[in-house]
């Protein structure tokens, strides 16, 4: 899955902004010589400067299977990693840290906190953008793990989520905001579906709750867009007097039922 933001104007209650608006990746600089048997052509350095988001570890990768961090301590590796690399901003998701449920979501504020103190001790000048993301409604799931946490545990879908963003050591400089609804779908070879169709509900009200929670916070919204009529929606959403600067706008490409990673797009 390919993740691609926009640049946006940011908040400037962060004196780290400075670093992370000059950020430019290798890629968008280096100059490269292409030399045929007859021509010789040159591409200049861009002189765009870009920002690199890293999300270290995911909604669901298992880390039984991949070496994604689950603990405060792995993510904050993970993130000097990817600051070292060139990223600017890391994209966290919360995950279970009892034993064999790493590759489960949370939404206890301390795990939120252990994990930003963690990051911020180790990679001061790292901008954190903490999901948000929820399906369903946790609180009609009490007994089943897994649909309770997806649906943003016992506080349910939209005050889990707002519970990680508060206190001191915790609250981010960014966080994502899903900007719409997706049927979230994939087939396998054999014609099936690979999981259980999955309703990804973002109706207006839940990204209006979402909205005034970062704007009361201060917190820079990542407008998650999973499909195209999502990227209009943002405009309808200024258009209404819902969304204003500064914001940001990331194109989430390549989940099946969404916009494809394809540049004919």
């Amino acid at each position: 899955m390919l993740r691609f933001s926009t640049v946006a104007t940011r908040t400037q209650r962060c004196a780290k902004s400075q670093r992370c608006w000059s950020t430019t990746a290798t890629a968008a600089t280096a100059t490269a010589t292409t030399t045929t048997a007859t021509t010789t052509t040159t591409t200049t350095p861009s002189k765009d400067k870009i920002v690199v988001t890293c999300s270290i570890n995911g909604v669901l990768t298992d880390p039984t299977k991949f070496p994604v961090p689950v603990t405060p301590d792995e993510m904050a590796q993970s993130c000097e990693q990817a600051f070292n690399a060139g990223a600017s901003i890391a994209h966290i998701h919360f995950r279970d840290q009892r034993p064999n449920h790493g590759h489960f979501p949370t939404w206890q504020p301390t795990v939120a906190a252990d994990i930003a103190a963690a990051i911020r001790e180790r990679v001061p000048d790292m901008l954190l953008n903490f999901t948000t993301g929820t399906m369903g409604d946790g609180r009609e799931h009490p007994s089943d793990s897994f649909a309770n946490a997806f649906g943003g545990g016992a506080l349910g879908p939209c005050d889990g989520p707002i519970a990680c963003l508060d206190g001191p050591t915790v609250l981010p400089e960014m966080a994502a905001l899903n900007s719409g609804s997706l049927n979230y779908l994939r087939t396998t070879k054999g014609k099936t579906w690979a999981w259980e169709p999955l309703m990804f509900e973002n109706r207006v009200e839940k990204i209006e709750t979402m909205i005034n929670a970062m704007s009361d916070r201060g917190i820079v919204p990542e407008c998650e867009c999973f499909d195209t009529g999502i990227v209009r929606s943002i405009r309808m959403y200024e258009d209404v007097g819902l969304l204003t600067a500064p914001y940001n706008v990331s194109l989430v490409m390549g989940v099946a039922s969404g916009m494809p990673c394809d540049p004919r797009w």
